[in-house]
């Protein structure tokens, strides 16, 4: 095959891959659109330059430019998160992590953080940042019923073990984390706290969430391409006073974890930073909405949803259980319900021990929100899931019918000129 075939090749999967999500109902909790204005900043001559270091102390030449964008995110950044430090120059939500741990301990430091197992991300893990660190990690006490650490149990393991960094924050992210509580027993022992806010961090922007800077966290780390609605890449964030702190976190960024960094996707960051501070707060509202329809609606077609009790979720994100522990009926539910045309992720919940194998699904609305979804149509939602996870109906007829009710949603909304959700298709 020529290398001009293969190109092309290429090209047909990539498009391939937008019509894919035009016409599915795409739920992955961690996924997002790009409005217009920000598609044009990334599609920009920025991607292929350098610009080492910080605004106006450069290694290069030539950044003059880019300079005022970064210094324009930075600031903008400090409004949407009500903090005095912002670094946006980091590439991922664990890029940011790494950066930020590379800033507050140092290899064999303890540190204590959610377990994979309940929900916490794998850059908690040994597997991921904390291990690439060589951080001594113990895991808190859960409440499964919460879906939250248990409060009093891990104080208790945080003031008995004296780790260097109480991290807070997960990958399944259902209710705000008792922050104010933990913080005070990580303080008392001189850790410092951190709060992953990854997942909910357009949440917290939006003020529909949680304050974990005024709720005791020193940094908190995020990425931009979740509830934050923006282009790939992550912040490091931090309402301390202390200058000292705020050039250990740069530096951790840079030359931590970045040399260069994308430039363009951090003007893409501040682009999406402006239309956060004009449509944020209705989009983290109206997210929060969807997946609390969404929860109940589920529940009434006689899915079994986690924290029934608690109203379901708080946050973006649904989880439903499908079978017993490591059963594989998630990973199971969701082949099927992309078959019709719905794309989720299988998850581990708390007992499950086989990441592969798990019982259960994460869900999320940032997607559907951000295309014009209501809570109206979640009831439509939950309808399909019903159609062929509960009432067994061919997975086509259903992707037949996911096809049209995603039609009328095709439009990407908060942000300055609305456009299509799925261009150059």
């Amino acid at each position: 095959m020529s290398n001009r075939k293969t190109a092309d090749r290429l090209i047909e999967a990539i498009e391939a891959s937008g019509r894919h999500y035009r016409d599915s109902l795409p739920m992955i909790a961690s996924e997002n659109i790009l409005s217009p204005l920000v598609r044009r900043a990334c599609d920009s001559d920025l991607h292929g330059r350098y610009a080492e270091g910080l605004p106006r102390r450069r290694y290069y030449q030539g950044c003059d430019d880019f300079d005022t964008i970064e210094e324009i995110g930075i600031e903008s950044a400090k409004r949407v998160f009500n903090c005095r430090f912002a670094n946006i120059q980091s590439t991922s939500g664990t890029n940011s992590n790494i950066g930020a741990l590379k800033s507050l301990a140092k290899p064999g430091d303890k540190i204590t953080a959610v377990s994979t197992a309940d929900g916490g991300h794998i850059s908690h893990a040994r597997m991921g940042a904390v291990g690439l660190r060589g951080l001594d990690l113990v895991t808190y006490p859960w409440d499964e019923e919460r879906m939250e650490p248990d409060i009093d149990a891990a104080a208790d393991l945080i003031r008995n073990e004296e780790p260097s960094v109480a991290l807070f924050g997960q990958s399944v992210f259902l209710f705000p984390t008792p922050l104010e509580e933990l913080s005070q027993a990580a303080h008392e022992v001189g850790a410092k706290v951190m709060y992953d806010a990854a997942h909910v961090l357009g949440l917290v922007a939006g003020g529909k969430f949680q304050d974990p800077l005024r709720e005791g966290a020193d940094v908190m780390t995020g990425s931009s391409h979740k509830t934050f609605p923006g282009p790939q890449g992550g912040f490091v964030l931090s309402d301390s006073d202390d200058e000292k702190l705020h050039r250990r976190l740069n530096s951790g960024i840079f030359p931590g974890v970045c040399s260069s960094y994308h430039l363009h996707h951090v003007a893409g960051k501040t682009v999406a930073l402006s239309e956060f501070e004009e449509f944020g707060s209705s989009y983290a509202h109206d997210t929060v909405e969807n997946a609390r329809s969404l929860g109940e609606a589920l529940s009434s077609e006689g899915f079994d949803v986690l924290a029934e009790e608690r109203g379901f979720t708080a946050s973006h994100q649904v989880v439903t259980r499908h079978g017993g522990i490591d059963s594989g009926a998630g990973r199971d539910a969701a082949a099927t319900l992309e078959e019709a045309g719905i794309i989720t992720n299988m998850n581990m919940l708390p007992g499950d021990t086989k990441a592969l194998s798990p019982s259960g699904l994460r869900l999320g609305t940032p997607e559907l929100t951000r295309v014009g979804m209501g809570t109206d149509e979640m009831q439509d939602v939950a309808r399909l899931f019903a159609r062929v996870l509960l009432e067994g109906e061919e997975p086509s007829s259903v992707k037949n019918s996911v096809r049209e009710f995603k039609s009328q949603f095709q439009t990407v909304q908060y942000c300055f000129e609305p456009g299509p959700a799925y261009p150059g298709l």
